[in-house]
């Protein structure tokens, strides 16, 4: 079994916008104090992937993307991860996936749940869902993740992608740089959900998917 944690990180404006943060230079760098009229904003989308059995992993793989927060552009950002690093675990056939409760990942977004199933279907992985509690996403490991990326580029200037992406590169996580992509694909237009799978999905905050698209509680 492949233990990940996911989520998304407050979108990030680029632009010369001050961060809060401090820096040692030679001469006084000068930022915006209002970040009004950004270049471009980035969606920061993670996956920490924790364990394999009582194997301990700690790698973090970040997507940036530029689209939306929405259930579709995290389960691209899931299926871009495991698109990378599959090769890497060819013979794992249980994903516990742990996340937080919000509202583009939560149990009843019937959207994400449909995209999940296809996901399934496509990597034939029984897929474990464990939620936190509501209030409780500082619980999630990958949460520890922003906050060492926040203190990393506070320090700097984010005035173009690349510069974002690079100084997201270059943070550590217990000792180990991250990897850095950037999600181009546009969020697709959503496809209504059936009625029948909407209730079916309404039930349980704990849910299993096998590759065939059959629901199981637990």
């Amino acid at each position: 079994m492949l233990r990940i944690s996911l989520d998304t990180k407050a979108k990030v404006k680029i632009g010369p916008f001050s961060r809060g943060g401090r820096s040692r230079a030679a001469a006084v760098v000068r930022a915006a104090d209002h970040d009004m009229g950004a270049d471009a904003i980035l969606v920061p989308f993670g996956v920490l992937e924790a364990s394999r059995g009582m194997d301990e992993i700690d790698q973090l793989w970040l997507g940036f993307g530029e689209s939306r927060e929405t259930s579709d552009f995290i389960a691209d950002g899931l299926h871009a991860w495991w698109s990378e690093r599959q090769p890497l675990y060819p013979d794992v056939e249980r994903l516990h996936i742990e996340l937080d409760n919000g509202p583009e990942i939560h149990r009843t977004r019937t959207q994400f749940m449909k995209r999940l199933v296809e996901f399934a279907d496509r990597s034939g992985l029984v897929i474990e869902l464990v939620y936190f509690l509501p209030y409780h996403s500082k619980y999630n490991p990958i949460e520890r993740c922003w906050g060492v990326l926040e203190q990393h580029w506070n320090e700097t200037l984010l005035t173009t992608i690349d510069t974002a992406l690079n100084w997201a590169g270059s943070m550590t996580w217990r000792g180990l740089q991250p990897i850095v992509r950037r999600i181009r694909r546009p969020d697709p237009a959503p496809r209504p959900v059936p009625a029948a799978l909407r209730r079916q999905f309404q039930a349980c905050r704990r849910v299993q998917f096998r590759g065939n698209g059959r629901r199981h509680r637990s």
